[in-house]
This record gives C-alpha cells, sequence and structure tokens, in this order.
C-alpha cells in the first residue's frame, strides 16, 4: 500500500530550514509521499539533498522530488495590461502557495516526470506478499 501525506502551507512557512527538512525527512523515512502545498527555496532544496546524501542507509535509500510550477498564462506574449496587474497581485499575495511539491522515498519513487498538463509519477514495483 502505498501512503501520501498532505502538508498544507501553512504548516510549513513558518518553519526555519532546520525544522522544515526534519518534518520532510520524518515522512519519507515512514515510506510515505509527502505532497506539499508551495516550494522550497533553493538553498533549503541544496540543504535538503545534502542532509538526504548524509542519512542513506540500507533501510533508508533516499529521495526523490519535483516541484510543480502553476500555469503563468496561456502562452500569449501580448497580455492586457490589466491581466499582467491581476497576475503580479495574484503572485505577491498567494504566488507562494500555488505549487506543489512531491517528495518521495527513493526505495518508492523511482522517478518524477512534470509536463505541463499531467504528472507522471513513476514507482518501483512491490513484491506481494502471499
Amino acid at each position: 500500500m502505498i501512503s501520501f501525506q498532505y502538508m498544507p502551507y501553512r504548516e510549513h512557512s513558518s518553519l526555519t530550514t532546520d525544522e522544515k527538512l526534519k518534518k520532510i525527512l520524518r515522512v519519507t523515512k515512514q515510506q510515505k509521499i509527502l505532497l506539499m502545498q508551495g516550494k522550497l527555496k533553493p538553498n533549503e532544496e541544496a540543504r535538503l539533498i545534502e542532509e538526504t546524501m548524509s542519512q542513506i542507509t540500507k533501510e533508508f535509500a533516499g529521495i526523490s522530488f519535483c516541484t510543480i510550477a502553476p500555469n503563468n498564462g496561456n502562452g500569449k506574449e501580448k497580455e492586457k495590461i490589466t491581466t499582467k496587474l491581476k497576475n503580479n497581485l495574484y503572485n505577491l499575495t498567494i504566488g507562494k502557495r500555488d505549487f506543489l511539491t512531491i517528495i518521495g522515498p527513493a526505495s518508492i519513487v523511482r522517478e518524477i516526470r512534470k509536463n505541463p498538463t499531467k504528472i507522471d509519477l513513476l514507482l518501483h514495483q512491490t513484491k506481494r506478499k502471499k
């Protein structure tokens, strides 16, 4: 059975980097896939990779993660000024929450691919117990 755990933005936005990374690693070490609203800062991503690498054992093979960004516009270069203003206001107020970060243990998640309209989450096959 595969377990997912959702972490809303308000649950991690006020945490320090160390607290956030501990929380993420605690969930992934429980063999759960974390669906985190929002995204990690570049320095937090780097620290997560470093921390994960230092904790790899036979029981914990590391993690895979991917951040999915919202679709900003429809590809048209000429947007109305009002549309640009609305988008800028939206990004200032809610923009940080408008991402989804998927983090899973490498023992379960083989690969995460993002496409404009879908997410491919490839998992390792598990042996069924008889």
